[in-house]
């Protein structure tokens, strides 16, 4: 018992002296945003509102999968908008696309298939899984238009009329 008290007097001494007459860091939740966000703001926070807008919307007399396709569209616009104001015209600052990728205002893994050959245009990911097609393909929409028996297609998962790269 002698021990603790001991141990318990020496801790607490050392704890005055490196704090001693100041307070606690306090924490807050606010976020920091980076050099340039009112750039990107407006544009981002009217995609944010017409993106509550569609997932608000009623879905009557619309097949279940079809419900979702604006959602879809409207996600592929923000991470476009991101990816250009970056990589095309160079318009904002390697700390501000990080800033935007990590709080969710754009899809990391969509602009990663973006840079690679082949997938530029790439509407949304589930369309070049193969585990979500029949016979282990991709998706009908990743068709270029000159191969196509049917002329005018709509994507079952997101509703994109072709996002091959050869269109």
């Amino acid at each position: 018992m002698l021990r603790f008290y001991q141990d318990f007097r020496a801790f607490s001494a050392l704890d005055s002296n490196n704090n001693a007459g100041r307070m606690p860091k306090v924490k807050t939740n606010r976020v920091k945003y980076p050099e340039g966000w009112e750039l990107v703001e407006p544009t981002l926070r009217e995609l944010q509102a017409k993106m509550r807008e569609a997932e608000n919307d009623p879905h009557d007399g619309k097949r279940k999968c079809e419900a979702l396709w604006p959602i879809f569209k409207i996600a592929h616009q923000k991470s476009r908008y991101i990816f250009d104001l970056y990589h095309r015209r160079k318009e904002i600052s390697k700390e501000l696309y990080e800033f935007c990728l990590d709080q969710g205002y754009a899809d990391r893994n969509l602009i990663a298939k973006w840079k690679k050959p082949g997938y530029e245009r790439l509407c949304c990911l589930r369309c070049m899984q193969p585990r979500d097609h029949n016979f282990q393909t991709t998706c009908v929409c990743r068709v270029p238009k000159h191969l196509r028996e049917e002329k005018v297609i709509e994507c079952v998962h997101c509703g994109c009329g072709g996002c091959a790269s050869g269109d």
